[in-house]
């Protein structure tokens, strides 16, 4: 506001009230349309990065997880699959277990979860499809799938039959461990593929496939520690979890969302602050609106005496500023979402700005981030035309 009233008296000396109170306006218009494209360029970026974060979760993780609430283990025979397949809204179901297991090769040693996974699973995850190198392992065979990760901190390779790659996982019991063939059952595997999601997930898995991991854990064919299900697009999740527990009492369920929630927690923490600092930015815009209105009034004083005079009210004159202003602030908002949908648009589709060689800049064309700059524009044009308007008072025609 002040920069707008030094403009505004610096061309009050040299030239015509008229042509000061247009540059004022034309700065305050400015001032919005760049605040709104701003405010819609980074939702819609930071909206492709949430969808970029996201997709290694929806790669990874199911629709849906079911385990015991108490334990580790919990049986469910192929009866029991059957009859959960048939709920509404399922469409397939897979058995899993998840142990830490010692991994060794080439006398390198990591501890990483060994998920034995049925031929179901790939129908319900994706990870099969964040290969980086091999395949997807054969079932009932000794072939496993490490992350990448996992193979870079072992040296492990694929295929390679020189060095076998060991699993050691602790046998039960009590006492002291005098042998160590006594404390560990060695198991020795193939790894046959290489996956690469995420930093965090490529140290975390190997998978298995289902019968052997019960061997090497010494379980029934029937126990597993989990179960995930891939669900419909149109499931609904809360008769589905409800269909669930009836089948399998005791068991604890999970959506993706509940199974990420830091990450959605952290997600939506960083979306509000972005909205936060920019909303701040055109708080900050908008008083050259507020400036822009000011030097209407007094521009006007005469004219509105006059229109006073006539019966007019104070509150009916504060009302022609306020819909200018309000209106000036619609206008420039749309301006700036089409410029700003423009460049989001031209990003999508020439990829201008890259992250890496291979990876262009995650962007996102939303209708709520459209509808979330127009409300808040409007929301801040009209606060700043009130309080523009409140300079219309008995004091102004005195």
């Amino acid at each position: 506001m002040n920069f707008s009233l030094y403009i505004a008296r610096r061309y009050l000396r040299s030239s015509s009230k008229n042509n000061a109170i247009n540059i004022i306006n034309g700065i305050a218009s400015l001032s919005i349309i760049v605040g709104a494209a701003a405010l819609f360029l980074f939702l819609s970026v930071f909206s492709g990065l949430r969808e970029f974060s996201l997709s290694f979760s929806n790669d990874f993780d199911p629709d849906l997880k079911a385990f015991p609430t108490k334990g580790k283990i919990m049986s469910v025979s192929p009866e029991t699959v059957a009859r959960l397949n048939k709920i509404d809204g399922i469409s397939k179901t897979s058995r899993v277990i998840e142990e830490r297991v010692l991994f060794v090769f080439d006398q390198k040693e990591q501890i990483a979860w060994l998920k034995g996974v049925d031929s179901i699973f790939p129908q319900v995850n994706a990870v099969h499809k964040a290969l980086l190198q091999g395949q997807w392992l054969e079932p009932k065979s000794i072939q496993v799938v490490m992350g990448h990760g996992i193979a870079n901190n072992l040296s492990a390779s694929l295929f390679n039959y020189s060095n076998p790659f060991q699993a050691y996982i602790p046998r039960p019991g009590k006492g002291d461990i005098e042998n160590v063939d006594d404390a560990f059952r060695r198991v020795v595997l193939a790894p046959v593929g290489e996956y690469a999601i995420s930093e965090e997930l490529d140290n975390k898995y190997v998978f298995a496939d289902l019968s052997l991991t019960q061997i090497m854990l010494d379980l029934d064919t029937d126990k597993v520690s989990a179960l995930e299900f891939k669900t419909t697009p149109t499931a609904n999740t809360e008769h589905i979890v409800s269909e669930i527990h009836k089948i399998l009492p005791g068991t604890t369920i999970r959506t993706r969302e509940q199974l990420n929630e830091s990450l959605y927690r952290m997600l939506n923490t960083e979306n509000l602050a972005v909205y936060l600092i920019f909303t701040l930015v055109l708080i900050i815009a908008l008083f050259n609106l507020v400036g822009a209105l000011y030097m209407m009034i007094l521009d006007k004083r005469h004219n509105l005496k006059t229109m006073l005079h006539l019966g007019a009210g104070s509150g009916e004159l504060r009302q022609i500023f306020i819909l200018q202003g309000s209106l000036l602030s619609f206008v420039g908002g749309l301006i700036g979402l089409g410029i700003g949908g423009a460049l989001v648009a031209a990003q999508q589709k020439f990829q201008f700005v890259m992250i890496t060689p291979s990876l262009a800049y995650p962007v996102a064309f939303r209708i709520e981030n459209i509808l979330v700059v127009l409300a808040t524009i409007m929301a801040l044009g009209f606060i700043a035309s009130l309080v523009a308007s409140s300079r219309v008072n008995k004091k102004l025609f005195e």
